[in-house]
């Protein structure tokens, strides 16, 4: 007798209950919570329902002033005295309370960014946690780094990060800097502010020394202020092209240290050797994760030409398994895009692929009707000039080129103003290395994508900015060596 079952996925909702937002936030200079200097306000949305969040203090430049002059005071009486092993200890203790509160983190990040909560719970809070732990070895060996024998720190430094990875871009700059024993003033951005304000509370449950940190949440206008502070040592920029050139071009008379980690546009390259459904794994992982609001995202998919039929069938099947919705459901694989702006841009991109005469698939999945959310899209019959190849999308857009030779490979690959990653999919690892040598990019994965160490440096050549996040060479950004 035969029967026919009909399976799908149940809902799995994380509860947002776990969290606890305040209807308001103010700024955090020198350990206290205050209102902005004028006291304007801006608003937090929930991308995943365009419902607001709660409220935050636009911070102005009088705000950054008081915080700069904070984080002076402390760099001088209390962080830049104290001993290596006396600053590690406040290091482990962030460390270990962020990983006690890791489910509260989890979910106030998939609140506040859209991202699913299995990215921000197996990813970004381990992650960030793991950089704490990691900056804390380094804070009593400095001497022992291969940085010279006496690295000194360099002061303050006002650290502006990006919404597509609030929390871990906060961990990513505020543990080296604060191993090398400088002070900071933090400002995130204004569409995602919260994981940083709650931080804040585990800096303050550390009893990190007052002014240590500092935090001036606001928008564009506040990350100016922040730069063109006289009182900043330090500059490090997570962001757009656009605005890491007017910080450069703003920094360039001062010869305040510098570190941009900017925008985009990856190869991944897949050989006929590669294991194809692992590839196809890596793909979707390198694309698609975390809406594709990835600078490093492989965003260009390089195939050889024997294989692409082949591969873009699985990566079609695998495309129609993709669930898009509710971010605090543990079922999602591709939660709601952050912002409005953004939801248009990706919007006009796409739009201008088409117009440009590209063919493009879409995943069958149902989008929710509250929200910002953007169907999983793959573009073939592109040519190396179109907008969608060229530009960054920063969405869950994937433009599809095939190529003959590993030469043909490199010449496409490298056609970009930018340099920051790519991935290479093949059995061989001569073919791998020789790959490797040539391509221009800061970071490059073999028969992987998308996997991020403590350990490993992070950065870009040409439009992707320029210095290191992460392992030794994110210490000697915050240092004088």
């Amino acid at each position: 007798m035969d029967a026919t079952f009909g399976l799908d996925y149940a809902a799995a909702p994380e509860s947002a209950s776990v969290v606890q937002i305040k209807a308001e936030y103010g700024l955090v200079i020198d350990g206290q919570q205050v209102p902005s200097s004028d006291g304007q306000t801006l608003e937090s949305l929930n991308p995943s329902t365009t419902q607001p969040l709660f409220r935050f203090a636009l911070g102005t430049a009088a705000d950054v002033d008081r915080a700069v002059g904070a984080a002076r005071r402390a760099y001088e009486d209390v962080w830049s005295p104290m001993s290596g092993t006396a600053r590690a200890k406040y290091l482990f203790r962030i460390a270990r309370i962020l990983q006690e509160r890791a489910r509260e983190f989890a979910v106030a990040e998939s609140l506040d960014n859209g991202k699913p909560i299995r990215e921000s719970r197996d990813v970004d809070v381990p992650l960030a946690a793991a950089h704490f732990a990691y900056y804390a070895g380094w804070a009593d060996k400095l001497s022992y780094a291969g940085l010279g024998p006496a690295p000194r720190s360099l002061g303050v430094a006002g650290q502006i990060i990006p919404w597509n990875f609030p929390l871990l871009m906060a961990a990513w700059k505020l543990a080296p800097a604060l191993a090398a024993g400088n002070t900071c003033v933090l400002k995130p951005a204004e569409t995602t502010p919260l994981t940083a304000l709650l931080l804040m509370e585990v800096l303050e449950q550390a009893e990190l020394p007052k002014g240590v940190v500092n935090l001036v949440t606001g928008d564009g206008t506040t990350g100016q202020a922040l730069v063109a502070h006289e009182g900043i040592d330090k500059v490090a920029f997570t962001g757009s092209t656009e605005v890491g050139r007017a910080i450069q071009a703003a920094l360039g008379a001062r010869g305040t240290k510098l570190t941009l980690e900017l925008g985009g546009k990856a190869a991944n390259i897949v050989f006929s050797d590669a294991a194809l459904d692992e590839a196809v794994e890596g793909i979707v992982d390198g694309i698609f994760f975390n809406q594709g609001h990835v600078c490093c995202a492989g965003s260009r998919l390089l195939v050889e030409e024997s294989i692409a039929d082949d591969l873009l069938e699985r990566l079609k099947r695998r495309m129609s398994t993709l669930r898009v919705g509710d971010p605090l459901d543990k079922n999602t694989d591709v939660g709601a895009i952050n912002s409005a702006a953004q939801l248009a841009r990706i919007t006009e991109l796409v739009a201008a692929g088409v117009a440009e005469g590209a063919s493009t698939y879409a995943a069958p999945c149902p989008l929710p009707e509250q929200g910002y959310y953007f169907a999983p899209t793959v573009f073939t019959d592109v040519s190396l000039s179109s907008r969608v190849v060229q530009e960054e999308i920063f969405g869950p857009v994937l433009s599809v080129l095939t190529f003959r030779t590993p030469e043909e490979a490199v010449q496409k690959a490298n056609n970009t103003l930018y340099g920051l990653s790519a991935g290479i999919w093949s059995e061989k690892g001569s073919r791998t290395l020789w790959m490797a040598q040539r391509l221009r990019a800061g970071v490059i994965w073999s028969n992987t994508f998308n996997k991020f160490d403590p350990t490993s440096p992070f950065g870009g050549y040409r439009e992707s900015g320029f210095g290191r996040e992460g392992g030794i060479a994110g210490l000697e950004a915050y240092l004088d060596v």
